[in-house]
């Protein structure tokens, strides 16, 4: 009794201090326009300790290609081979308003049979965009966070990655996107998740500040009327950011994964009336199997005779009564009460939902 006490008097002080649910226009959406793009490109990591591709045929003719930019012409015939060298492809995000000459990280993974990329070092690569153009020029030493070691006899020990590296800005930029940032006639704000509440939220309280500047298009979509100039947008756009609104409540929802048995239920599930009896039957075997012997010059022979005790019981069998618009809180104190594992609580949940007392939308993934 004085734990349920204790426990009801902590979410009453828990309720008292917690703060507004108001939360940043940033925190919820993001700018159209102020978005990162996806680079790539193929390139040869050499330098490395004989752990590289051998004998790989597009890393051979990926070789002729660096050698006869450096002006080495090998001859047709010739196969180089190389162990110290690896096919590799380079990934990099361009972000937002990037300008020539700055830097960018990439990522560096082997596409081929090599073992690992560490010591090894990157030949200058270019990387392309969606569109085909080069935005970027990738080159230096990888830094690669994983180990791998073999013997001779087959063994082979293996920590983390040691096929995936990284250059820390490897990369410099050679081209920006172009994003219409100053001149465009219409900004265009989206929200991370599609809510029309939230949406309204928003746009009035943008409105408050801004008179008639922001119209909703859809569920996730704003469209902001700014005036030209970079100089302005970019102030009225920092400004709009850090606005508060207070988003609309996240929908009932109860997440299932079916592979690691965890069960996550929002906030706003609500139960109809309902009761959920859980228990287990037990059942036990025991055996105890006797030897018997034949009488004396009976000629028979020793035999076996089993003996088995069968004994079921019903374990728990308790029953949790829900009554209208029952929260989150009572069911998890429900369940618990019950004694449920994660595999009897997707069980409770899915027949609560067939029953038509679950006001939520079950996702298993």
């Amino acid at each position: 009794m004085i734990r349920k006490i204790l426990l009801a008097l902590a979410a009453a002080l828990a309720a008292m201090a917690s703060p507004a649910s108001a939360e940043r226009v940033r925190d919820l959406g993001t700018f159209q326009a102020v978005r990162s793009n996806q680079l790539t490109g193929y390139g040869i990591v050499v330098g490395l300790d004989g752990s590289g591709d051998d004998n790989f045929a597009y890393l051979t003719e990926a070789m002729r290609g660096v050698s006869t930019r450096l002006g080495l012409q090998l001859p047709p015939g010739a196969n180089p081979a190389l162990k110290n060298a690896a096919a590799v492809l380079i990934t990099a995000d361009l972000p937002a308003f990037a300008k020539p000459g700055q830097r960018i990280d990439v990522t560096v993974s082997a596409i081929g049979k090599a073992k690992s990329l560490r010591g090894g070092a990157l030949v200058l690569t270019p990387l392309y965009g969606a569109d085909g153009q080069i935005y970027a020029m990738a080159q230096g030493n990888l830094a690669v966070g994983g180990l791998g070691v073999s013997g001779k006899d087959g063994s082979r020990l293996t920590v983390n990655v040691p096929t995936v590296g990284r250059i820390a800005e490897g990369a410099s930029v050679e081209r920006g996107v172009a994003t219409g940032f100053e001149q465009a006639d219409l900004l265009r704000w989206n929200l991370y998740q599609a809510d029309f509440l939230t949406a309204a939220r928003v746009r009035d309280a943008i409105n408050a500040r801004y008179p008639g500047s922001a119209q909703v298009e859809d569920g996730v979509t704003l469209a902001l009327n700014m005036p030209t100039g970079a100089d302005v947008r970019a102030s009225m756009m920092a400004d709009i950011e850090m606005i508060e609104v207070d988003p609309a409540e996240a929908a009932a929802r109860v997440v299932v994964n079916s592979r690691t048995g965890t069960v996550v239920i929002s906030s706003a599930v609500r139960l109809a009336p309902a009761a959920i009896s859980h228990g287990s039957l037990v059942v036990r075997i025991d055996e105890d199997p006797r030897v018997v012997q034949p009488a004396p010059f009976s000629r028979g022979v020793t035999a076996q005779e089993e003996s088995s005790q069968v004994d079921a019981q019903q374990m728990g069998g308790h029953v949790a009564l829900f009554e209208p618009g029952a929260s989150l809180a009572e069911l998890v104190d429900a369940l618990n009460l019950l004694g449920a594992t994660p595999p009897d609580l997707v069980a409770i949940l899915e027949a609560l939902k067939q029953a038509g007392s679950l006001k939520a939308e079950m996702v298993v993934i």
